[in-house]
C-alpha cells in the first residue's frame, strides 16, 4: 500500500497511491532518518490511507501520533490529503492555563479555591510561569513530587500534603487534556495520591480535659463552638456558622446540621443529630446571653467570629493555654474524631456515621481511635478467671463424675442410665486401642 524510497544522502520518503484517485501518486519526504523510523511512519501513513479510503476515523493510536506531530510534518500530510489542515496552535503557558482554569471553577467553595491556589503556586515555582503545557513530561511530574517533599531544596511538605497537591495537579492537567491542549496527562501515572490517616497525630480529648477548656472559654458563644465540635462532632467552622435557631428542634431534641462540605453529594446536604445534653446546656446559655446583650441577630447560633478572617484555631490555642492543658495536634479534627470514637462505644456504627456525616470506611480510616481505655478493658477481661467451659464458675466435682454418657441400648426409651466413660471414649474398641 505504501513503500519507502531512498534518496541520496540517507534521505527517505514514503510513496503511496491516493485512495480516492488511483491515478495520483503522492510522496511524503522524511528527510534523513533511519530505516526503523521510516518503517514506523510508513505504518502510520498506511493507517491514514485506509481510514480515508473507508471514510472512517483513524484508530486512537494513530490519532495520538498525528496530534503529537510537529507542525511542519503535519502540514506535509495535510498537503497530500491525509489529515485536516492544522490551525495555528496557541501556545498555552502553565501560568496562563492554571489561572484561566481556576477562574472558571466558580462551582467550588472558597476553601477549595484556596487549595487550588497552593498547588498553582507550587507548579509555577517548580516549572516556571512561562513553561509550555506540552513541555511537561511524566518524568517531570515524578520530579515535582520529589521536590514537594524535599526538605532541603524543595518545599518540605508532609506526605499527605504532597499527595493532595499532586492529585490536584493531576486534575489540572486532566482538564487540559480534555480541552485538547495537550496529548497526554504527565501526572496520569502517579499512584498513591489518596490521603492517608496519620495515626501518630490522633489524640483523644477526654471529658476532663474538655471541661477545663470549656471553663476557660471567654464567652458563651465560644463555649458553644467548642461543645459543637467535641460533643456534636461538627466540622468547624463551616457547619458551626451555618447553624440557625430554626435548625434547633427543642421539642424533639434534634439539631439539623447543614453540611457545606458534602452538599455536592446527593442526599448529603444535611443531617440530623440528637440534641445531646452537653449541647442543650450550651444552647440555653447562648440564648439567655442574647437577652442580656439585647442581640439583634437572632438568626444564627454563632453571631460572633463569622468574619472569614477570624482564625478560630489560633483563638482555641490561646483558650487551651489558659485552661492549663497541653495542646493536641489537629485541634478541631481530633475533637470530631473523639466524639465519633465515643459514640461508637454506645451506638451501632451506621447510626454514628449518619450523625457525623461520613461513611464507615472514612470513619475507620480517619476518625475512629484506639484509646488507652480499650487496652485497659482488654487487660481487665484477660485477668478475670474463667472456668474451662467459659462460664466463670468452678466445677469441684470428682473427675470420674464429670463425664456422663447416655445409655443407647436399642429400644430402651423408658430410662436413662449413666456410666463412666473409659479411656476408649465413645468409639468402640479397635485392635489398636
Amino acid at each position: 500500500m505504501a513503500s519507502i524510497s531512498k534518496d541520496p544522502g540517507g534521505k527517505r520518503r514514503i510513496l503511496f497511491v491516493d485512495p480516492l484517485d488511483k491515478r495520483r501518486r503522492h510522496a511524503v519526504r522524511l528527510g534523513k532518518v533511519s530505516q526503523r523510523i521510516a518503517e514506523t511512519v510508513k505504518l502510520k501513513i498506511e493507517s491514514l490511507v485506509v481510514a480515508k479510503a473507508s471514510g472512517h476515523s483513524v484508530d486512537a493510536e494513530t490519532a495520538l501520533w498525528v496530534a503529537n506531530l510537529p507542525d511542519d510534518f503535519a502540514d506535509r500530510l495535510s498537503r497530500v490529503g491525509l489529515v485536516e489542515p492544522r490551525k495555528a496552535r496557541e501556545v498555552h503557558t502553565l501560568a496562563s492555563f492554571l489561572d484561566s482554569y481556576i477562574a472558571s471553577r466558580s462551582d467550588v467553595k472558597g476553601s477549595t479555591a484556596t487549595v487550588y491556589g497552593h498547588t498553582r503556586r507550587c507548579l509555577v515555582e517548580h516549572f516556571g510561569k512561562d513553561a509550555s503545557l506540552t513541555s511537561i513530561t511524566a518524568g517531570d511530574a515524578d520530579k515535582f513530587r520529589l521536590w514537594l517533599a524535599d526538605k532541603k531544596e524543595g518545599q518540605g511538605l508532609a506526605a499527605n500534603t504532597v499527595r493532595r497537591r499532586c492529585g490536584i495537579a493531576k486534575q489540572f492537567f486532566r482538564a487540559a487534556l480534555r480541552s485538547k491542549l495537550i496529548s497526554e496527562n504527565p501526572f496520569a501515572d502517579l499512584k498513591g495520591l489518596t490521603i492517608k490517616a496519620n495515626r501518630e497525630r490522633f489524640h483523644f480529648i477526654s471529658r476532663e480535659v474538655a471541661t477545663k477548656v470549656l471553663d476557660a472559654c471567654p464567652d458563651t458563644q465560644w463555649r458553644l463552638i467548642f461543645a459543637l465540635s467535641r460533643y456534636g462532632g461538627l466540622r468547624c467552622p463551616s457547619e458551626h456558622l451555618a447553624l440557625t435557631w430554626g435548625d434547633v428542634d427543642w421539642e424533639k431534641g434534634l439539631l439539623h446540621v447543614t453540611s457545606p462540605k458534602t452538599a455536592h453529594h446527593e442526599g448529603k446536604e444535611s443531617r440530623i443529630i440528637p440534641l445531646f445534653p452537653e449541647l442543650r446546656r450550651e444552647l440555653d446559655a447562648v440564648w439567655a446571653a442574647y437577652d442580656e446583650e439585647n442581640a439583634t441577630d437572632r438568626v444564627h447560633l454563632i453571631t460572633r467570629y463569622r468574619d472569614s478572617n477570624a482564625n478560630l484555631r489560633s483563638q482555641l490555642l490561646r483558650i487551651i493555654a489558659r485552661a492549663g492543658v497541653a495542646p493536641w495536634p489537629k485541634l478541631f479534627h481530633n475533637l470530631r474524631s473523639t466524639r465519633e470514637t465515643e459514640l461508637a462505644e454506645e451506638f451501632p456504627i451506621h447510626v454514628v456515621c449518619d450523625w457525623l456525616g461520613n461513611t464507615q470506611a472514612i470513619a475507620a480510616r480517619h476518625y475512629l481511635q484506639v484509646t488507652d481505655e480499650h487496652y485497659q478493658a482488654a487487660q481487665k477481661e484477660a485477668q478475670s478467671p474463667l472456668a474451662e467451659d467459659g462460664t466463670g464458675k468452678q466445677d469441684d466435682s470428682p473427675a470420674e463424675e464429670k463425664t456422663v454418657v447416655l445409655s443407647c441400648f436399642p429400644g430402651n426409651t423408658d430410662a436413662v442410665n449413666t456410666c463412666i466413660m473409659g479411656d476408649e471414649g465413645l468409639e468402640p474398641p479397635t485392635s489398636t486401642v
